[in-house]
């Protein structure tokens, strides 16, 4: 199947008059199965449905290129939040865009599903536009903006769409699709949340009510109480088993969130991922540059969703769920053949992951019945008695792949759960990930050292990396390979201390790390621990967490991270003396940083010595 209308000649081309959906979106239009315009295009296609794309729209034209659907405009920011693609964690505008063709920044607006959604609205009137994507997702309750440094409201109100979609949205779409065709209700659909006037609605029996707009974005104490209380509920209620419907006051509008969509099954996933993708960017942005973020993808599989670990910093889980769906052992061999018969594949596959690469299972049996526990974690701050630690699956379908013809290697690159992994007591998996499917560097995420940031990142112990570790490296060794770990680390992270910053320069130095990179903690919207940055308060405890905030100490806390820079010492060194830890200030083999020099001594002259004078005669 060819690509999908991105011109008004492509349309007629096809023969068609109008499309049903129209979908707008901030990235270039790439039709590959890790983009979520493509997968959620062809679902559509699938359904018989007519589908046009409008790709980071500039000028009112643009938006009227096919003219008005027959049944929505779809709108997402792209792969990426669109404030997140334009900014960093120090909100430095960044000057490259990996999903703009030629990787030219500035192709989206800040923003991209509102500013889409009311430039429709503008031009079409009471048109149906439905938002989704991991900006929308992650946007559903009124939620603090790092941005702005303030609570916004729920993006359904600033958007003024008739319906936002969360979660990965292949069934949302599909029974969205049919309901909007033969004109049924679409409030009852799962996975998605709509807004009505506070005077026509009738509160759902069971339905839990978080504290309203106006309640959570008071800048108060007791405004922040209630916000960490919301964000409890927001999260504990994300199951879609046992999840309940949540409301929040906007105003004189309430948002209703119906209970999450349940994840797509075994075959489900398979069908989708069996869709006739052409796995490449449009041939019309060939001449632009291409689009930079179909690289990393383009030889890479996708074999499971969801994260059962949930870590406090990510929105994985708030957005596809603790609960891990999987593709069929066929359906990722069969995706691997068509990639092997691609016209530049070198015989790597460089990646079969996913969220967590090494998941193929819920992380216990109760889970499928009674849903994900919503008072505790299933791996942190110590892994549940009743996970069930598995790797025979993956094992299996990784040899199998390995087996292909025109197949040399096959690579883990999007991340190993090192706490579910050590904590099988087969190794038969962690050997063949050393001897077959490690490209000299593993990555893994510790993030930190410092047990007391890791409690608050809903990350294991310390002690359990350091196991990993040691165990990696004796494998290698008895491999006769030389590989290395590379950790992901992070800066400035809620309830970490200059005291703990200094913990993990050190660790650092012990270990002769030097990190090119290093991530400073970023409070996007949706997670556990932007909601700590903004209030100050553990939202599952109600204490207090000491929170790294102003420029000057988050600035201290990642240049200990890479205390060997020379550009970093001065840094270093003011955050050695605010620690009072001046016995790390000098130039001994345990130092972070050498002390200034005098000065005076600088600026003096040379003695006159007579091998002095025998230098400069020379």
């Amino acid at each position: 199947m060819p690509f999908l209308p991105i011109t008004k000649k492509e349309m007629l081309d096809r023969g068609w008059e109008q499309p049903d959906f129209v979908i707008v979106t901030g990235d270039a239009y790439v039709d590959h199965p890790s983009f979520g315009t493509a997968i959620i295009s062809r679902v559509l296609e699938s359904k018989g449905f007519k589908v046009c794309i409008i790709s980071q729209p500039k000028c009112d034209e643009d938006y009227k290129r096919f003219g008005k659907p027959r049944l929505a405009f779809l709108v997402n920011s792209g792969n990426i939040d669109s404030m997140v693609a334009h900014y960093t964690a120090a909100k430095k505008r960044r000057s490259d865009d990996a999903y703009t063709p030629g990787g030219k920044a500035g192709a989206r607006p800040d923003r991209a599903v509102i500013v889409y959604s009311k430039k429709i609205r503008e031009l079409y009137g009471d048109v149906f536009i439905a938002i989704g994507g991991i900006e929308a997702s992650l946007r559903r309750f009124a939620h603090y903006d790092y941005w702005d440094d303030k609570v916004r409201p729920s993006i359904l109100i600033d958007s003024t769409a008739n319906l936002l979609m969360f979660g990965m949205g292949e069934k949302h779409i599909a029974e969205l699709a049919l309901k909007l065709d033969n004109k049924q209700d679409i409030t009852d659909i799962k996975g998605t949340c709509y807004a009505v006037n506070s005077s026509d609605y009738t509160y759902i029996k069971g339905a839990v009510e978080c504290a309203s707009f106006e309640a959570v974005s008071e800048n108060s104490e007791k405004g922040k109480r209630q916000y960490a209380i919301s964000c409890r509920i927001q999260q504990d209620e994300h199951d879609a088993v046992r999840g309940k419907t949540i409301i929040q006051k906007h105003g004189s509008k309430i948002v209703v969130q119906n209970p999450p969509m349940p994840p797509l099954s075994t075959e489900e996933m398979d069908e989708v991922y069996a869709l006739p993708f052409m796995r490449d960017y449009h041939p019309s942005y060939k001449a632009l540059g291409g689009v930079a973020g179909i690289e990393e993808v383009k030889f890479s599989i996708i074999h499971n969703r969801g994260c059962i670990g949930a870590c406090n910093f990510c929105s994985l889980a708030y957005h596809q769920g603790r609960q891990i769906a999987v593709r069929s052992h066929q359906s990722v061999i069969e995706e691997a053949k068509k990639i092997t018969e691609m016209e530049d594949f070198k015989g790597y596959i460089h990646d079969v992951g996913g969220p967590t690469a090494n998941f193929r299972a819920p992380s216990c049996s109760a889970q499928l019945k009674r849903g994900v526990c919503a008072d505790k974690k299933c791996l942190a701050p110590e892994m549940c008695p009743a996970v069930e630690v598995s790797h025979k699956d993956y094992l299996k379908l990784l040899r199998e792949l390995r087996n292909l013809p025109k197949v040399k290697k096959v690579f883990i690159r999007s991340g190993i759960r090192f706490d579910y992994l050590i904590a099988d007591r087969d190794e038969e998996f962690f050997k063949e990930l050393v001897m077959h499917h490690t490209s000299g560097q593993l990555k893994v995420a510790p993030e930190h050292c410092s047990d007391n940031v890791l409690k608050y990142m809903g990350k294991p112990s310390f002690r359990v990396y350091e196991r990993f570790e040691k165990r990696f490296y004796e494998l290698t060794k008895a491999a006769g390979k030389k590989q290395y770990l590379v950790p992901y680390l992070m800066s400035s992270h809620p309830g970490s201390t200059l005291k703990d910053a200094i913990e993990l320069s050190l660790f650092l130095k012990r270990n002769k790390l030097h990190p090119e990179q290093v991530q400073d903690f970023y409070p996007t919207p949706g997670t556990v621990s932007t909601c700590m940055f903004y209030t100050g308060l553990d939202p599952y405890t109600l204490k207090e967490v000491y929170v790294p905030k102003t420029p000057a100490e988050k600035a201290q806390q990642r240049a200990l991270l890479q205390y060997f820079k020379p550009e970093n010492r001065q840094i270093v060194l003011s955050a050695l003396k605010k620690a009072g830890r001046f016995d790390l200030i000098g130039t001994g083999p345990n130092c972070l940083a050498a002390p200034d020099i005098n000065p005076k001594f600088k600026s003096a002259k040379p003695k006159k010595t007579i091998r002095n004078i025998h230098k400069k005669k020379k």
